[in-house]
């Protein structure tokens, strides 16, 4: 056999290989069709009806609702959608104010303040984080975007193309909701994604006693985090008002049980027989179904936590054929809670960069405007609200962000340029626009190509509304982007670097101390137990991924989180070593020696953290409650 030759090239730095990393998956036909409905026939209609400039308007703002357009139930797509198109019409009438109104200074002044409130406030969460987004890039194009139209028009016209994508979203089938039985037309992404914590758990359980198991415990918390967000979107009753809602509801519910015995077991680190994933597949199988589970193969009962998971198979079985609804164990953060994120660490520093990147490209937009660099344009706006997108953590590292933003607006305006030279104009350019429509759900998986396909959208609709090709002005405000937010990026802040990451753990830090005192002191309420045990995962999931994107930046950015991935480890360990606590002690009463020695390690480990001091309480629980 031809031996095998080892590579000698050392291996690429986390920040360029994060900038060629792409995701992968089927592509989401329905978003495709939605995407091909939304902003060219919008543009036609406007067009045909001699109101282009209030169509480029709405055509934007379907294209920032079809970016938000991503995998889960209609409900809510009504959060993701509707909650930054609304931010959005805000900007679009504030900005037009400021523009007709103030000058160049008090535009820019007005500008930083918007950034650092859109900033603070994108610490939140990511429809929060959508929502500053879309503000940002409203108020520019509002404030420099030359139209007919006044501010509130304006922003009816940006409402109506939103609200256009969202109408279909809601309305239109998905492939295959048709296929599982009646009344499933409603349940798009509920279903799937109540399957795929199903599928999870037996992933989770074959991979028991392997390498594996890390991995599909996390992709396990994914599954829950999606399928609870899914199923608690807005609702025009507080309740589930249908028999199959209450019964997904319940199936959900019937699924932290067998996740709770399933960590057990991977902490344990035993192999269990392969039947063991069997039950959960078919509870998968089931759902997606909607049919009933049939028999169920029940696993060996020797140690608590196999026995859990017998328990929580028939409990499961159970649930599948009622209709008496289940709790889906989420806490909706009070208002103070959300404030203090805003102030917080996070909200502080992100909101200063965003002010700065936003105000800085904004005034340096103006100035060149003023000077007639722009010659016949006048899309300074361009600039600004390129700094936004820029500016994004949610969209990866700082390099990362800035060679993909590069690369896609140089691939996007050269290939725009050829498009214009051989298409008719209005009615090929319309065509361009909805073909670029239908590419952003399947571009979203990678900035570049997102970047690409939005750079040939917007060039059209710049010429859709009466200006000439804008292609090399487009590629030099973009580079001019890239360079102001490098340097708003490596600008010292106020208080400690890397507050983001800092926040996250100190969140994960908190949800884990009071999931570990729960459940040594009231070990019989599990559905409080449930609640604290979902907020500790989704807080430790989100602050893995917060310390992945500060590893993967530039080592002069890097340097400032080091040690954080050792920090989010111990609490990982921490939660997991708490979850197959609680599952023992629902068996037995007691712990054995070997939890409360791993309890007592970890916090230990925890305590002497000299690094991260402000990330967890150094006190942690009452060590004398540990072997009670």
């Amino acid at each position: 056999m031809p031996r095998r030759v080892k590579s000698v090239l050392p291996p690429l730095p986390l920040w360029l290989a994060h900038a060629l990393r792409a995701q992968r998956g089927p592509v989401p036909w329905s978003a495709v069709l939605r995407g091909v409905l939304a902003a060219g026939p919008l543009l036609a209609v406007a067009v045909v009806a001699g109101r282009a400039s209030a169509g480029v308007v709405a055509a934007i703002a379907a294209m920032l609702a079809g970016i938000n357009d991503r995998p889960g139930g209609r409900r809510v797509s009504v959060r993701r959608i509707g909650g930054p198109a609304v931010a959005g019409a805000v900007g679009m009438a504030a900005g037009t104010a400021a523009g007709a109104h103030l000058g160049a200074l008090g535009l820019v002044a007005v500008f930083a303040g918007l950034g650092l409130l859109a900033g603070g406030v994108s610490a939140v969460g990511p429809v929060a984080s959508a929502a500053g987004t879309q503000l940002l890039v409203a108020s520019a194009v509002g404030a420099g975007m030359p139209l007919p139209e006044p501010g509130w028009a304006r922003a009816v016209a940006f409402l109506a193309g939103a609200g256009w994508l969202l109408a279909l979203r809601v309305v239109l089938p998905t492939p295959g909701s048709f296929g599982a039985g009646a009344g499933d037309y409603r349940f798009d992404g509920e279903r799937a994604a109540v399957a795929d914590v199903y599928d999870a758990v037996a992933a989770l359980l074959d991979a028991v006693g392997t390498e594996r198991a890390r991995g599909r415990r996390a992709a396990l918390t994914a599954a829950l985090d999606q399928a609870q967000d899914v199923l608690a979107g807005p609702r025009l009753r507080r309740y589930a008002s249908s028999a199959a809602e209450r019964r997904l509801h319940a199936q959900y519910a019937a699924a932290l049980p067998l996740a709770e015995a399933a960590t057990a077991l991977a902490w344990a680190g035993e192999r269990v027989s392969a039947r063991a994933a069997e039950g959960p597949r078919r509870l998968a199988a089931a759902v997606r179904g909607s049919t009933h589970t049939g028999p169920l193969p029940a696993p060996c009962r020797s140690v608590p936590a196999l026995r859990a998971l017998d328990d929580a198979l028939l409990h499961a079985a159970e649930a599948f054929d009622q209709a008496d609804g289940g709790d889906l164990h989420t806490r909706r953060r009070s208002a103070r809670e959300v404030a203090r994120i805003v102030v917080g660490g996070a909200g502080r520093e992100y909101g200063l960069r965003v002010a700065l990147s936003y105000g800085a490209s904004a005034a340096v937009a103006l100035a060149l405007y003023h000077a007639h660099w722009y010659g016949q344009h006048t899309h300074w706006y361009w600039l600004p609200a390129t700094a936004v997108f820029l500016v994004k953590p949610d969209l990866g590292p700082l390099a990362s962000r800035v060679l993909c933003r590069a690369a896609g607006t140089v691939l996007g305006a050269l290939l725009f340029a050829v498009l214009a030279a051989v298409l008719p104009d209005p009615a090929g350019l319309v065509a361009l626009v909805a073909v670029s429509g239908a590419l952003i759900p399947v571009a979203t998986r990678h900035f570049a190509a997102q970047t690409a396909v939005v750079t040939v959208l917007v060039l059209a609709l710049v010429m859709v509304g009466g200006e000439p090709q804008a292609s090399v002005s487009r590629i030099a405000e973009t580079l001019l982007a890239c360079a102001i937010v490098l340097i708003v990026g490596h600008l010292p802040m106020p208080g400690k670097r890397g507050g983001t990451v800092r926040a996250r753990l100190a969140a994960a830090g908190g949800a884990a101390y009071a999931y570990l005192a729960h459940v040594r002191e009231h070990p019989e309420d599990r559905a409080r137990r449930w609640v604290l045990r979902r907020e500790a995962y989704r807080a430790l999931a989100e602050a893995r991924t917060a310390v992945a994107v500060a590893a993967a930046e530039l080592p002069a950015l890097a340097r400032h989180t080091e040690g954080a991935d050792k920090v989010a480890a111990l609490l990982e360990r921490l939660v997991d070593t708490t979850t197959a606590c609680a599952v023992h002690l629902d068996d037995t009463g007691r712990l054995t020696p070997r939890h409360t020695e791993r309890l007592a390690g970890l916090l230990d480990e925890l305590a002497g953290l000299a690094d991260m001091p402000e990330t967890v309480d150094p006190r942690g629980p009452d060590r004398r409650t540990l072997s009670a």
